[in-house]
């Protein structure tokens, strides 16, 4: 099969788009916390360039390649090193398409429907996925900003990119997978992306407080707040505008559905703002100020990413109206522990905003949005009629959220642990900016 142009058009622009968030991620540490510019900005080129290194040398095959050991993980032997390495007949890359696009594939799974075949190429395929694994480690690194060595960043980006991020899109974004075969879904990264995040960021965070704490502190020192108007701006406009590639990119092909999952985005993202603004009114009597303004659209933006291509936009609007006090509560509830310091929140955010958002697919789903982006099995939510099968879909997300999180909750502290023994912890002693 020879690919789609138009498709494959859509989702290289939409992998620019994702691309661009790792970078901004940067631009809201220095916006929300004055952190060092370069410091920012070295820290996400690492993960941009790390990705792309490592992502191509072996773990684009462990997440996409068609899965062994029972949908574990990617067979290695698929297409590594590196695409092909210089082979002319790579599977896809010059001439066909990746094989779970192509519904002639021997292998019996594939993403899109029969009539209406995705047909990305290999290296579309590869691109797109690549900046979802380059983001997705950016929010991890949130809770690295000012405490964290440069060189621990960097090291950790070895077992990230090869082990503790595939395993999720191994499992539930790799039509093989285990948790896919067994009908869980996740459109585009509300667990694989923000809830991994929170669970990866949750163990490093036990790891600076197992060196603070060795140091004799009592509580994690907290990092401050010093909000730069203009960075955050720059921030959260590339960060909103990086979504329209995150969600709508991930219908994989240009079709009206994509429309759709634009509108439920964006409707989110507003209506959480205003949801936000109000209701932090209210809690305090005093203007809300401009951190909240973001946090707002953020949480929104949040919250849709892993129902966005199965809910109507008035679904999404109520959503975004939901994402105030939950975020808030969250906040609140994250803010009682004083072991570990989350100066971009992290857990309040990424972490609860992803996991809430993956429940509410057995909530809010409708099947004819669902069939445009290509997941006609997934049953109506329980508010449209889904009844027992959305009760059924509402326990498979939760069942596969708590084994994702513990799976990378330990592989990140496992991880960790060992960077921090190699090279004598991972913590900077100082906040000079010299230590890396």
């Amino acid at each position: 099969m020879l690919p789609n142009g138009l498709n494959n058009l859509w989702v290289l622009v939409a992998a620019l788009l994702v691309f661009t968030m790792t970078i901004a991620v940067g631009f809201l540490e220095v916006g929300e916390l004055g952190e060092d510019r370069w410091r920012s900005l070295l820290k996400t080129s690492i993960m941009t360039c790390a990705a792309l290194a490592l992502m191509a040398f072996l773990g684009f095959d462990l997440a996409f390649a068609p899965t062994v050991g029972n949908g574990l993980i990617g067979d290695p032997r698929y297409i590594a090193p590196f695409l092909g390495g210089s082979s002319t007949g790579a599977p896809g890359l010059l001439s066909g398409v990746w094989w779970s696009t192509d519904p002639t594939n021997r292998f019996g799974y594939f993403l899109g429907t029969a009539a209406n075949p995705l047909a990305l190429s290999t290296g579309t395929y590869f691109l797109f996925e690549t900046a979802f694994a380059a983001v997705t480690f950016a929010l991890v690194g949130v809770v690295m900003v000012k405490k964290v060595k440069i060189r621990a960043v960097a090291l950790y980006a070895i077992p990230y990119f090869l082990l503790i991020w595939v395993l999720p899109a191994a499992w539930i974004w790799n039509p093989s997978g285990w948790l896919a075969r067994m009908g869980m879904v996740d459109f585009a990264g509300g667990l694989v992306v923000h809830g991994a995040a929170g669970a990866a960021g949750l163990a490093i965070m036990v790891q600076i407080w197992w060196e603070e704490k060795a140091r004799g502190l009592r509580q994690s020192p907290t990092i401050a707040t010093k909000v730069d108007s203009t960075w955050l701006t720059l921030s959260i406009l590339l960060l909103w505008v990086g979504w329209f590639g995150f969600n709508p990119g991930s219908v994989l092909a240009f079709n009206a559905e994509t429309t759709v999952v634009v509108l439920t985005t964006f409707l989110a993202a507003g209506l959480s703002f205003l949801s936000l603004m109000a209701c932090r009114f209210l809690e305090t009597r005093n203007d809300p100020g401009y951190l909240y303004s973001a946090n707002g659209v953020l949480m929104g933006l949040i919250v849709i990413t892993p129902l966005a291509g199965f809910v109507s936009p008035l679904s999404a609007a109520i959503l975004g109206l939901i994402c105030g006090p939950l975020f808030l509560g969250a906040e609140r509830l994250f803010a009682r522990a004083k072991w570990f310091s989350d100066p971009i929140g992290l857990m309040p955010g990424h972490f609860v905003g992803g996991v809430f958002g993956l429940l509410m697919i057995a909530v809010f789903a409708q099947g004819a949005f669902s069939a445009g982006s290509g997941y006609s099995a997934l049953p109506n939510g329980l508010l449209f009629g889904g009844g027992m099968s959305a009760v059924h879909q509402l326990g498979l997300e939760a069942f596969g959220a708590v084994v994702v999180l513990a799976a990378v909750f330990a592989l990140s502290l496992a991880s960790i642990w060992v960077i921090a023994k190699a090279i004598g912890g991972i913590t900077r002693p100082d906040d000079t900016g010299v230590s890396v």
